[in-house]
This record gives C-alpha cells, sequence and structure tokens, in this order.
C-alpha cells in the first residue's frame, strides 16, 4: 500500500513539473559530492532534478549544518530567488550521488510563467507543498525536541526511500550518522545515543548500510504523527 501511494505522490509532482522541460534549459551532470550552487552566490538558474539525490543544506555561523532536503527525481531546486533583484541563493545544494539536473535561467522562466499560466499555477502547487512540508519538520522540531526530529527524519526517510521487506521497511538510501544528525539538526554524539536506544528497544536494525525500521507505529506514536500523507511528510 505505501509503495503504491508512493508511486502515486511521485506521479502527481511529476505531472506538475514535467511542462517545464518545455521550457528552454541545459542538463547538468554532477558527480557525488559537487556542489550545485553554494549559499550567497548570484542566482541564474532554476533547476529540476532529473536523477540521483541532491542535498539541500544551510550552514549556521557555528559550522553546523542543517539539511532540509534530499532533492530526488522530480524536485525544482533554486526556485525562491524568482522575481528578485540581485538574486543570491539562500541555501547550498550538494549532490549525494552522481545527478543530472535541468537548468533554466530565471530571466527566461518568468517570461514564460507569464506567458503560460499554467507553469505558474503548477509552480504555486509545487512551491505550497514545499512550505507545508517545512511547517511540519518545524512542528516536529519544536514540540518533541531531538527525538522528535530524529523520528520524523526516519518516517520522512522511509516515505521517500522506504523498501517494505520482511515486515519492516528498510531505507534504501545509504547515509552516515552525520548526514542524520544534519537532518535532526543535533549533535552526532546525541544522535548515537538515539539510534543506539532505538536498537535495543528493537525498532531499527542496520542491514549493513541502511537502516531498517522494524517498528513504525513506536515512531509515529511518538511524535504524535498526523498522518498528513507522502506527499507532504517525506524527505524531498
Amino acid at each position: 500500500m505505501e509503495d503504491r501511494n508512493r508511486a502515486e505522490g511521485q506521479a502527481q509532482t511529476e505531472s506538475l513539473v514535467r511542462p517545464f522541460y518545455e521550457v528552454p534549459g541545459k542538463v547538468v551532470m554532477l558527480h557525488d559530492g559537487e556542489y550545485l550552487f553554494h549559499e550567497g552566490d548570484k542566482a541564474r538558474y532554476f533547476y529540476i532534478v532529473r536523477s540521483g539525490q541532491i542535498f539541500i543544506t544551510k550552514y549556521a555561523m557555528s559550522g553546523k549544518v542543517l539539511s532540509l532536503r534530499l532533492a530526488a527525481r522530480g524536485s525544482l531546486i533554486g526556485e525562491l530567488p524568482l522575481y528578485e533583484k540581485n538574486p543570491v541563493y539562500i541555501f547550498n545544494a550538494v549532490a549525494q550521488s552522481a545527478s543530472e539536473v535541468y537548468a533554466i535561467e530565471f530571466p527566461i522562466l518568468q517570461s514564460y510563467l507569464e506567458k503560460k499560466p499554467v507553469l505558474a499555477v503548477n509552480l504555486l502547487k509545487v512551491m505550497g507543498a514545499h512550505m507545508r512540508k517545512q511547517h511540519s519538520k518545524f512542528r516536529d522540531l519544536l514540540l518533541y525536541g531531538k527525538k522528535g526530529a530524529l523520528y520524523s527524519t526516519l518516517i520522512r526517510l522511509a516515505n521517500s526511500y522506504g523498501k517494505e521487506i520482511d515486515g519492516g521497511i528498510l531505507i534504501s538510501v545509504p547515509l552516515t550518522n552525520q548526514e542524520l544528525a544534519n537532518y535532526s539538526a543535533t549533535a552526532r554524539e546525541s544522535l548515537n545515543r538515539m539510534l543506539s536506544e532505538l536498537r535495543r528497544a528493537d525498532v531499527i536494525e542496520y542491514r549493513g548500510h541502511f537502516i531498517f525500521i522494524k517498528d513504525m507505529d513506536y515512531l509515529r506514536d511518538a511524535i504524535q504523527c498526523e498522518n498528513c500523507g507522502r506527499e507532504i511528510c517525506n524527505i524531498e
């Protein structure tokens, strides 16, 4: 059931994004660990992820990293500076794996948005969904603290990249503990302790470099999950 819902959600997102490929642009190839753009760079392009995964991150003055998204196929990146006078990127985008994106210059995109209202409507729908996702993440972080942030991250990763096997869900994207800590806005040492607690409680286990969730209800109950649907509760 969850696999079917995920496929349906992906199809809906791709149907909204597909018309943007009709706008003239270029294909950009990235290797693992390569930056698409840095926070503070002059913003020139609007991007669509065609393959691979891309981390969207924010750096604090302390050097701490907050991971906001793991953008996958069909995700839009760099859309926020649209219509700004001197646009700059406010986040970092770095490839988590070999990736391919479609890049459209802002002036060209803006011209098409004004000529083709369907594009503008589609963009509003996608950006509205992004806002709902972020508000949901902040809710879990602010109301339930570090554990809430970790549990929420695991649920979202499962919704985006989970595979149902052996009565549980295998998160099919390999993530280091530091990367999980960045998503959870916590120190790696604290995250290690929380993961150990979940393993002792038989909620999760490791299968190679992947996390296998054995008791999803435990995570959902802990943060009073609102069952807002995979289209909102995901990591993308």
